[in-house]
């Protein structure tokens, strides 16, 4: 009965993308262009909340309306969907906010490629969020006494925000979702050379382009900048207990999907560990390096409309996406990671996972079908790869990317602009994407 409605409602939604009309992605388009125009165009009013809050209202509002009038189950599984996105980043947000590092390490360019390194690893077991909220506070302070940073936190999102979270389900939540329909948990370990390829590459890319900016700064002060850098006390770890309710929220979510617990046990267990840290830790240590609650106020009043106006977008794509004629694992990594740099990389893996799924004849719902079969396991891998890695490619490809843009803007630090971001992408990220599908994808 229960499979029966499911269906139903899925082939409702095939029936809706397949009626709407092209320009009922135009407000997921503005909302898009306000993020990247406004912030040039009247910096200080856009740095208010309520402003970005005003905006994405506005954008969402239309999206709203139909959906109350005409699918008001696919806008409560859109609100849930929203629901349990922000409750997870909240909570690795509210968490790691909680644990300080006193002291600093040394931010030459060798020791900042050696922490990039570790933030990669650890991305793939406490998730892109987790790592990010976790180190880059104390990868700002090791690098504050330097003029050139800004390309230290842009590398900082390639890697550990993005790249280094496709090796485990908890890495990023696309790969978490494929856990939820059958995928082995195991198997994402098969995205281990892609990750060492473009994980390599990139730090050293990293450490020449640090080293060149470094020894400019060293050059213009006619001072040794390597002694400027260097830690005036031992670092020390304050707030350890935070760490087990990082623990905490990472096994409810392996266990709520492992046991497939009804909605809101997951949500509810994320909220207890959100309080028990807020509750446990003294409030010295989030004083101690500036928290607040700015950042994720941000991510989620702008992905609140993120995830209202691309619904027709993932509509359309879902229903007419056979004919974009994308058959080859080449053509599915592309085509995944150019959605998953503008729409959020979980539901865009979703809609590629079933057109691979239709190609090679499986349940979309049932995706260890799809990773079990010799081909339909060759897109599979293009599907995470593009999902994961792409999401690099903008500030809004993946959550973490745009709390720790706020988070180092917040520090003083000048960060590109969306358009400028992108233009890092385009320079640095790309051509390793064109050299990883030669390697892997053809």
């Amino acid at each position: 009965m229960f499979s029966d409605i499911v269906l139903s409602l899925f082939m409702s939604d095939l029936e809706l993308g397949k009626e709407l009309p092209l320009y009922s992605i135009v407000p997921f388009a503005l909302l898009l262009l306000a993020i990247a125009v406004l912030p040039l165009a009247v910096p200080h009013w856009w740095e208010r909340n309520r402003n970005k809050a005003i905006i994405s209202s506005i954008c969402a509002l239309p999206i709203l309306l139909f959906l109350i009038a005409n699918d008001y189950h696919l806008l409560v599984h859109t609100a849930t969907e929203y629901f349990s996105f922000i409750i997870l980043l909240a909570s690795l947000f509210i968490i790691s906010g909680g644990i300080h590092l006193k002291g600093a390490f040394a931010g030459t360019p060798l020791v900042n490629t050696a922490f990039l390194f570790v933030g990669a690893i650890l991305a793939s077991f406490i998730g892109t969020t987790g790592a990010s909220m976790l180190l880059i506070r104390p990868l700002i302070k090791a690098n504050e006494k330097r003029c050139h940073k800004a390309h230290i936190v842009v590398f900082f999102i390639f890697i550990v925000s993005n790249i280094g979270g496709c090796l485990t389900p908890l890495g990023d939540p696309p790969l978490f979702l494929g856990f939820l329909r059958g995928v082995r948990f195991e198997w994402t370990l098969i995205l281990l050379p892609q990750w060492m390829f473009v994980t390599a590459v990139l730090l050293v890319i990293f450490n020449l382009l640090d080293q060149y900016w470094f020894n400019k700064e060293e050059l213009a002060t006619h001072e040794p900048l390597v002694e400027e850098v260097q830690p005036k006390r031992m670092m020390r770890i304050y707030g350890k207990m935070n760490f087990l309710f990082l623990f905490g929220v990472l096994v409810a979510i392996f266990l709520s999907g492992h046991f497939k617990a009804p909605y809101g046990v997951q949500e509810g267990a994320m909220i207890f560990m959100t309080i028990l840290s807020l509750w446990l830790t003294p409030r010295e240590y989030r004083k101690a390096h500036d928290f607040d609650f700015a950042p994720i106020v941000e991510v989620a009043v702008l992905f609140a409309g993120i995830f209202v106006t691309m619904v027709p977008a993932l509509l359309i794509l879902n229903a007419r996406g056979g004919e974009l004629g994308v058959e080859k694992p080449w053509q599915f990594f592309w085509a995944t990671g150019a959605l998953s740099g503008f729409l959020d990389n979980a539901p865009t893996y979703l809609t590629f996972t079933a057109l691979a799924s239709g190609l090679v004849k499986t349940d979309a719902s049932h995706l260890n079908l799809l990773a079990d079969d010799p081909f339909g396991g060759s897109l599979l891998i293009a599907i995470s790869c593009g999902a994961i890695f792409m999401g690099a490619n903008t500030y809004i490809g993946n959550g973490p990317n745009f709390m720790v843009k706020s988070i180092a803007e917040k520090s003083g630090i000048k960060m590109p602009s969306f358009f400028g971001y992108m233009l890092w992408s385009v320079v640095i990220l790309i051509p390793i994407f064109i050299i990883t599908t030669l390697l892997f994808f053809l």
